[in-house]
């Protein structure tokens, strides 16, 4: 089951999914759902917290990433006011998900794309905001070279700088150049985002994610003088 999908099923489930931490959880409901949706939600919640203060636009955007469902909203409120109070503790969300989807890293990176939207809903990311996407990264295993791809598909590369957007070095081979587009194209493709359950806003995401990966690969194309096709 995709992410997201499972994300609003335990919202829009017939009791509350956040009940279950305090052991009022409905016959058959796992604890470790009501974890992992929690810990979803905390992290985005403590995003928009990460600078000091949450506004309306991080709000909104919030709304955007994590869409309850019609007559869902009031659980998803109440976890995200619980969570918002402070950012201590984002550690903890981070870890359980690391745990639950290490095998998934594509998934985990669904969730720092989620993160970026959350903070650049203002219009910029302040400091603050990138060392907490930065720690969070960190924790879900993303190397300093993978958050830097992750961040500049989000906030822009210098357009001298196409390999940063792939990940790559600059004295990388031609063939092992492809193999790195292939991998990186496949793995951000909106489609496999439409196959995870994300919601419209994010899809939007992937596709701007896309576009800065195929630029930055034609940009790199026409500096070593290459056919499109290698």
């Amino acid at each position: 089951m995709g992410l997201w999908r499972k994300l609003t099923e335990l919202i829009a489930g017939p009791s509350d999914p956040f009940d279950c931490e305090t052991g009022d959880c409905e016959p058959g409901r796992r604890v470790d759902d009501a974890e992992f949706a929690m810990a979803l939600i905390g992290l985005g919640a403590k995003m928009a917290k990460a600078d000091g203060r949450v506004t309306p636009s991080e709000l909104e955007a919030f709304a955007q990433v994590f869409r309850a469902p019609p007559g869902s909203q009031e659980p998803l409120r109440r976890a995200f006011d619980l969570a918002k109070q402070t950012t201590l503790g984002f550690d903890g969300y981070a870890r359980r998900l690391a745990r639950r989807f290490r095998a998934n890293p594509a998934v985990l990176e669904d969730v720092l794309d989620g993160l970026f939207h959350i903070a650049k809903a203002d219009g910029r990311v302040t400091p603050d905001e990138e060392n907490y996407l930065r720690d969070v990264a960190d924790i879900f295993g993303f190397s300093n070279r993978e958050f830097e791809r992750i961040r500049v598909g989000h906030l822009g590369a210098p357009p001298d700088d196409p390999y940063i957007v792939l990940g790559i070095d600059r004295d990388i081979s031609d063939a092992d150049l492809k193999r790195a587009y292939r991998r990186i194209a496949s793995q951000n493709h909106p489609d496999r985002l439409i196959a995870r359950g994300a919601p419209p806003e994010m899809q939007r995401v992937a596709d701007e994610k896309m576009m800065a990966i195929n630029a930055a690969y034609a940009a790199i194309l026409d500096e070593r003088g290459l056919r499109p096709n290698v």
